[in-house]
């Protein structure tokens, strides 16, 4: 067996956590011993694919009739659609179709939640949804004080001074307004958000904020794998007040490297991640300005270990042996019938 990383589109999502989940997926195959491949012109029997532009779609069909198993990844839903881009919202519906066309191409999705999984089964998939996380790589996720002491030296920051550090595309879905306000209301820290979208993508609203001058705000733009473990490393709080994901790998991220969370409380979280156990989760402003400042300032319980024991759960080492298995039983499956596969998988 061979597994096909099909890399369709791939220059527009490289950026993304779309991006970061392909690495992730041969990372994964390779911890697990399974081959594989980012040339579609080498043999192979297993066809990933990550993207929903039309040349994943006709790569599907391609690979299907040519009697290859074909995975979709199911990253993205009608729900994250919104509130991202201008003219999302009225998209959303045209866009829900056109996933759930791509999704049913497959003979398996996997999407990294129980959540986003019901989200594609109402969308209308037609072939079987199972669970499982994007995963993180906790061996290169590793906590560094040299890192920090980079991070901090680059960007001025004097020892003492609390850093909130954001990630994410500047997109209002992201939370990015919100930090913001969060800016303006607390001078005595310092935020940085790491990300970058084209222009003619980002909202009007989206786009004020990024003009925002506050002497504590900073947008220093895409951030590549080192800069942005020196970032964890060197930052007090993660603040990802995200308004809809399908997981949220940069929190993974932050997670494994043991960085204080605050989130949002949404759906996606739901059963995983337990406020004041493991995370702390906000509602509104008014949530976040009290949590912020109560996690900085030594307030409220350090979480981080049960963070980092339940980010452990989804280790790149645990997402390979689940796609083995995945493979496993989709080759004892007769063609077009997968009754006995695992739904619920979500390690």
């Amino acid at each position: 067996m061979k597994v096909l990383l099909y890399q369709g589109g791939k220059g527009l999502v490289k950026k993304s956590g779309v991006g970061r989940a392909l690495e992730h997926q041969k990372r994964a195959l390779e911890s697990a011993g399974i081959p594989c491949t980012f040339d579609p012109k080498e043999d192979h029997t297993v066809v990933h694919l990550n993207t929903v532009f039309p040349d994943s779609l006709w790569m599907s069909l391609r690979a299907r009739a040519e009697g290859k198993t074909v995975i979709y990844y199911g990253h993205s839903t009608r729900e994250d659609f919104c509130n991202s881009f201008p003219g999302s919202n009225a998209a959303a519906g045209l866009f829900g179709r056109w996933i759930a066309k791509c999704y049913s191409s497959a003979d398996l999705v996997i999407t990294p939640t129980p959540y986003s999984r019901r989200l594609l089964e109402k969308e209308g998939v037609r072939v079987p949804v199972t669970a499982l996380s994007n995963g993180i790589d906790l061996k290169v996720f590793r906590r560094d004080e040299a890192g920090a002491e980079r991070f901090r030296r680059r960007y001025g920051f004097g020892e003492g001074r609390k850093v909130v550090l954001g990630v994410g595309h500047y997109m209002e879905r992201k939370g990015i307004l919100d930090f913001v306000e969060m800016a303006e209301r607390f001078p005595q820290y310092r935020f940085v958000w790491f990300g970058y979208t084209p222009p003619a993508l980002v909202t009007g609203r989206v786009k004020r904020a990024l003009k925002t001058k506050l002497p504590n705000l900073l947008f220093p733009g895409y951030a590549d794998r080192q800069e942005l473990l020196d970032a964890y490393s060197g930052s007090d709080l993660f603040f990802f007040p995200t308004q809809e994901e399908t997981e949220g790998i940069v929190m993974l991220e932050a997670m494994a490297m043991r960085l204080p969370i605050l989130v949002r409380d949404i759906p996606v979280y739901e059963g995983w991640l337990e406020h004041g156990k493991s995370v702390y989760k906000g509602k509104d402003q008014e949530d976040f300005a009290a949590l912020l400042t109560g996690i900085l300032e030594g307030e409220l319980a350090d979480l981080t270990d049960e963070a980092y024991r339940v980010v452990c759960k989804n280790s790149i080492d645990r997402i390979g042996r689940a796609l083995s298995e995945i493979y496993d039983e989709l080759e004892g499956c007769s063609y077009g019938r997968y009754e006995n596969l695992n739904y619920n998988r979500l390690v």
